[in-house]
């Protein structure tokens, strides 16, 4: 279980991050590609991927594994490329061999090219260098303005989220296994992971790749950042400008689900139907709307039906 423990103090100090840095980006995307959750959403992308990304990017598979537990050096919160690959090497002489050990465990490749890194080795390094460019260049930079709009929809939704129903409501809608226990945020999945702020200071930064369970990162300012899936994956996340501002928050479909459920109550079937997508596809859009609380569902006999919340409706007026 992820457990924060929070102080007065640092309920006040929770903001937003700025933009998406480019490097968690592609971090977050290296490992998505990698998990097999989600594949209503994610597979085609993660074909896509296969098929395109070229075999001098795979060293960095050795450094970021499915599960997201992975050393942060390689992801740096920077505002671009370049600013990212220059703290990626500044990294390099604060690896300690206990890192190494962990890293070399976990990974698919060569223990040797993991070594010679941690020893400063310049041509692992030169290595990494042309890793990280290559895979930045065929999995984000095409897709960056996507990326960008799947997370200014998200802090959108989420600060009104915060403005109507405070704080708690806000952290409490980044996953469903998300909850509070007195003044403790807490996330009913492994691994077991509990930090107390300190008034450090909590960062919120959605990803538009990421897929699982909420993942909190320090920094050397003594603040943290709580990594979480945007309401709307990039898969979702239609290239040009959206139709309206509901289309930005959601995503298309999603937004075309919630309207549907303003109207009446339906069961995956019907929206199934009504929306001409597969049924796979209907339940990854009615998970993330009910972990955001903006749609209920319940089961009458071997029908699912899914309504909207006052939440749901208030969200849909107040975007008309």
């Amino acid at each position: 279980m992820l457990r924060v423990h929070f102080t007065a103090e640092d309920l006040l100090n929770v903001t937003f991050a700025s933009e998406p840095p480019p490097l968690v980006e592609l971090s977050m995307a290296l490992i998505a590609w990698q998990r097999v959750d989600e594949q209503a959403v994610f597979g085609r992308w993660r074909s896509r991927i296969s098929r395109e990304l070229p075999e001098r990017a795979r060293p960095l598979l050795d450094l970021l594994r499915p599960d997201g537990d992975n050393l942060q050096f390689v992801e740096p919160a920077a505002r671009s490329l370049e600013e990212g690959l220059a703290a990626v090497r500044d990294a390099g002489p604060l690896l300690t061999a206990e890192q190494l050990h962990r890293t070399a465990a976990r990974a698919p490749g060569r223990a040797s090219w993991l070594r010679a890194l941690w020893g400063q080795d310049r041509e692992a390094w030169d290595q990494l260098d042309g890793a990280i460019r290559c895979a930045y260049e065929v999995v984000v930079a095409p897709r960056w303005p996507q990326i960008r709009q799947s997370f200014r929809a998200d802090v959108a939704w989420r600060t009104r989220l915060l403005g109507a129903h405070g704080i708690k409501a806000c952290l409490a809608s980044v996953h469903p296994a998300a909850a509070w226990s007195d003044t403790a945020f807490e996330v009913g999945l492994p691994p077991d992971y509990e930090v107390r702020l300190g008034g450090g200071g909590l960062v919120l930064m959605p990803s538009a790749f990421w897929t699982g369970r909420p993942l909190l990162a320090a920094r050397p300012d003594g603040s943290h950042v709580l990594h979480y899936p945007a309401m709307s994956p990039l898969p979702l996340v239609e290239p040009g400008r959206a139709d309206g501002a509901l289309d930005a928050l959601l995503g298309r479909t999603r937004a075309a689900v919630l309207q549907l459920l303003l109207i009446e109550q339906r069961t995956t079937s019907e929206l199934a139907r009504d929306l001409d997508i597969s049924l796979p596809s209907v339940s990854e859009h009615t998970r993330t709307l009910r972990a955001a609380g903006l749609i209920t569902t319940a089961r009458d006999g071997k029908a699912v039906l899914h309504s909207a919340t006052g939440l749901g409706v208030d969200l849909l007026h107040g975007t008309g």
